[in-house]
């Protein structure tokens, strides 16, 4: 099984693009996640990780449209990794989460909360050879 579930902020401005060949929107953000507790002397400590987050069809056009930069968002979905050559020709990795669903939390968005979710029969379409980002 491969499955991802993340609760964090937007951490920008989500960004849509279009495949060339297909024309099939495909929106791309970061979301931050935190982990808060007390070390052994009692002093609080914090660690924050960010995730992309790739939205393909529906869920794209509707996390660029209303998710924005400190958003609180909940996204469901796959771990995907890719692997390119840089203009150096460096070997580079990317892990990414797949979005399948998002739900978009308190704050001034919970005003117009969402919770989308594309057809769990329908699959995101295969990458293109050339990813627009």
């Amino acid at each position: 099984m491969n499955k991802a579930m993340i609760i964090g902020n937007v951490g920008n401005d989500p960004e849509m693009q279009y495949t060339k060949n297909s024309a099939a929107p495909v929106t791309t953000l970061s979301i931050a996640t935190a982990e808060h507790w007390k070390d052994s002397e009692g002093n609080k400590q914090e660690q924050t990780d960010w995730h992309r987050v790739v939205a393909w069809g529906g869920i794209a056009v509707v996390c660029c449209e209303h998710l924005k930069k400190g958003d609180k968002v909940y996204i469901e979905g796959k771990l995907r990794t890719r692997k390119w050559k840089d203009q150096e020709g460096i070997i580079r990795y990317t892990t990414e989460i797949i979005a399948r669903e998002m739900e978009m939390l308190g704050g001034q968005g919970s005003k117009n909360a969402a919770n989308i979710s594309q057809n769990s029969n329908s699959e995101e379409p295969p990458l293109p050879e050339e990813v627009p980002f």
